[in-house]
């Protein structure tokens, strides 16, 4: 999902009043459980409006025991 800054901007708002809940640009409306998923999410949102999202690699490796 691209976020905006108003998105941003909606999350941090509530962020500082408290808030659980935030009805974002395009109407949604997101109940959060904790201040820790919501700076969590803040932060995603964040690397993602100015891409720095870091993408994880996974590399598949074997050992053998047959020597």
């Amino acid at each position: 999902m691209a976020w905006t800054q108003k998105d941003i901007d909606a999350l941090k708002a509530a962020i500082a009043t408290g808030a659980t809940k935030v009805r974002f640009a395009d109407n949604r409306e997101v109940v959060y459980r904790s201040l820790a998923d919501m700076r969590s999410t803040l932060a995603e949102m964040r690397a993602e409006a100015t891409g720095t999202v870091q993408r994880s690699r996974y590399v598949a490796g074997y050992r053998s025991n047959l020597s």
